[in-house]
């Protein structure tokens, strides 16, 4: 992989020997609001999970009720469910942390990632075409047979046209003919272009999402999501990329072609969601939020609050 990069010309930054790492406390807060008092309500949440990258263990958990962890099938995410009654003040809380020690990601291996099928990697979501739109993005240019070159072509067509930004409306949705009629959004906006380019060249794609941590070590709430995505360029062999926050931090723009740093927690994959056990309601757009019903609709009245606290490897 690496010797196919430097033969694009590309400076691709050495690894360490051994990847960075971060270890640190991650807590999900969860309130659903404004219920009638003893009314039940659905809730599902994403579970964090150890995989190639990251290191999972449960520390807290604290629950209305007894809930249940299943996998859903397509993509393996882990999916708490739970039901439980609202107090007399019309609220739910459920609080969840976890202790994790996530690692800097490099190209290669993954089994979880492996037992994906590969045409679902290849298939169109509801957002995001095989193609469509964002085909248009390369009008002039010719896209190399080869997975590695497609790629980089990709990644640089995708950070060339996309401004990173959350003004208006429209952002967010990870519509990725949205993105490339604005040429602007967050992180699922970016993606969603990229990945429809992709599979559009048969390279299998996966969508993922999570939290992202400060550089800075400490401890503090999380003001909200951030996603990215792998390709398979070789059998067997995952390769990542971040292209908003590459256009955050032009400087980063090699870096985040092949490599993930450890500032970050996976919560799941993929994208129109079935949970387990399946909600009432259409599929989820990404699983990344708390997700809740009454009476087989969607509850709206969900405060959330997630934070961080960064501890030593040997710290419990």
């Amino acid at each position: 992989m690496l010797s196919a990069l430097l033969a694009l010309g590309l400076s691709i930054p050495a690894a360490d020997p051994m990847p960075a790492s971060r270890t640190f406390l991650f807590t999900n807060d969860v309130k659903l609001m404004g219920l009638e008092p003893g009314k039940t309500a659905r809730v599902w949440l994403p579970v964090p999970v150890s995989t190639a990258d990251q290191d999972v263990k449960s520390v807290v958990d604290k629950l209305p009720a007894k809930g249940s962890i299943s996998r859903e099938p397509i993509y393996g995410n882990s999916i708490l469910y739970v039901e439980g009654a609202a107090d007399q003040e019309g609220m739910i809380s459920l609080s969840l942390t976890y202790r994790v020690t996530r690692r800097e990601r490099l190209a290669g291996p993954d089994k979880e990632l492996d037992a994906i099928k590969t045409a679902r990697l290849l298939q169109a979501d509801t957002m995001v075409p095989v193609g469509g739109k964002s085909v248009m993005l390369l009008k002039g240019k010719e896209v190399p047979s080869e997975p590695e070159k497609a790629a980089r072509l990709f990644y640089d067509t995708v950070f060339g046209h996309m401004k990173y930004s959350k003004e208006g409306e429209g952002w967010g949705r990870g519509d990725a003919d949205w993105a490339c009629d604005s040429g602007r959004g967050n992180c699922s906006d970016f993606h969603s272009l990229f990945i429809a380019l992709t599979r559009w060249q048969k390279i299998p794609a996966v969508f993922e999402i999570g939290f992202p941590l400060p550089e800075k070590r400490g401890e503090g709430e999380i003001p909200g999501y951030h996603c990215w995505a792998q390709v398979q360029l070789k059998d067997k062999e995952w390769f990542p990329v971040d292209i908003s926050e590459a256009s955050k931090a032009p400087a980063r723009r090699e870096y985040y072609f092949g490599h993930l740093n450890a500032d970050r927690v996976l919560l799941s994959r993929g994208r129109d969601i079935d949970l387990v056990p399946k909600q009432a309601g259409g599929p989820l757009n990404y699983f990344v939020h708390a997700y809740a019903e009454v009476d087989g609709k969607p509850w709206l009245r969900v405060e959330k609050r997630y934070s961080y606290r960064d501890v030593g490897e040997n710290d419990q």
